[in-house]
C-alpha cells in the first residue's frame, strides 16, 4: 500500500496534477502501513466469523438461478492494475455482457435472492478477500472497470496512488445511485457525464483527508447507513 517514489509511478501518472496528491500521501507511509496491517487483520477476523452466512447466501444464489456463485469483473486499483473483483453474485449469469455496466433502480437482470443481497450489500461482502489479499482497502475510491478509468482526467488518476476500497464517502453519498439514472435511456452517458465527475471531486477531497481515523469513522458511517437509514 506504500506510495511509490515519483519516478516509479505508471509514466501516466506522473503528471503535474497528481504531484500534490502524491507528496501528501508520501509523508503518510508510516500510517500507510499501518493502514495495510488493519486491513489484513480485520479481513480475515471477518471472513471467519461471517463465513457460515457466506455459506447461507451462497446456497439461495444457486437455488435462485443458474449460474456461479461469485461474479468475477475486471477492475482497476492502484497504479492502474487489473484485477478481478469478488462479489456475490446478484444478477442472471452473464447478464452484462451485453448491456450496460451501471445497474439501474428496477434492473431487469437482477435476481429475487439478489435484489435482497444487493439492498443490505451482502454482495459486497466476499470483497474481503480482496482486502486481504491488497487488491482493495476497507476505504478507498470505490473500483471501476477499465471502460471508466481510461475516462479519468489527470487529476482523477491520483486515486490511483492508494488501492481501491469497499467504502467511501462518495459511495455512501451515491449509496442510491442506481435510481438517480433510472429514467435517462443512455445510462453510460449520465454515468460518465454527471455521476463520475460528482463522485471523483469527492474521492479527490478524501484524498486529502487520507488517515486511519478518518478511516474508521468513514467504515462506521457506511454500517449506519446501510442498516440503519
Amino acid at each position: 500500500m506504500l506510495v511509490k517514489p515519483w519516478n516509479k509511478l505508471p509514466s501516466k501518472m506522473q503528471v503535474c496534477a497528481v504531484r500534490p496528491y502524491w507528496e501528501s500521501l508520501r509523508r503518510k507511509n508510516v500510517s500507510l502501513f499501518f493502514k495495510r496491517i488493519f486491513d489484513i487483520v480485520m479481513s480475515a477476523l471477518i471472513l471467519i466469523v461471517l463465513s457460515p452466512c457466506f455459506l447461507i447466501i451462497a446456497i439461495a444464489i444457486k437455488v435462485d438461478s443458474s449460474g456461479p456463485v461469485f461474479y468475477r469483473q475486471v477492475r482497476v486499483t492502484q497504479y492502474g492494475k487489473e484485477f478481478q473483483i469478488h462479489k456475490f453474485r446478484s444478477m442472471y449469469d452473464s447478464a452484462d455482457k451485453d448491456e450496460s455496466l451501471v445497474t439501474i433502480r428496477d434492473d431487469s437482470r437482477v435476481t429475487k435472492v439478489g435484489r435482497f443481497i444487493r439492498k443490505y450489500k451482502f454482495d459486497e461482502f466476499p470483497q474481503l478477500i480482496d482486502v486481504l489479499h491488497g487488491e482493495l482497502s476497507f476505504v478507498g475510491t470505490r473500483p471501476e472497470v477499465p471502460k471508466y478509468v481510461n475516462q479519468y482526467t489527470p487529476e482523477m488518476l491520483a486515486t490511483l496512488l492508494l488501492p481501491a476500497g469497499i467504502t467511501s464517502e462518495a459511495s455512501i453519498q451515491y449509496k442510491n445511485e442506481s435510481e438517480l439514472i433510472a429514467n435517462d435511456n443512455d445510462v453510460d452517458k449520465i454515468y460518465l457525464e454527471t455521476v463520475l465527475p460528482i463522485k471523483m471531486m469527492l474521492n479527490l477531497e478524501e484524498l486529502k483527508k487520507e488517515n486511519f481515523f478518518h478511516d474508521i469513522k468513514v467504515m462506521f458511517i457506511t454500517v449506519f447507513s446501510v442498516f440503519i437509514i
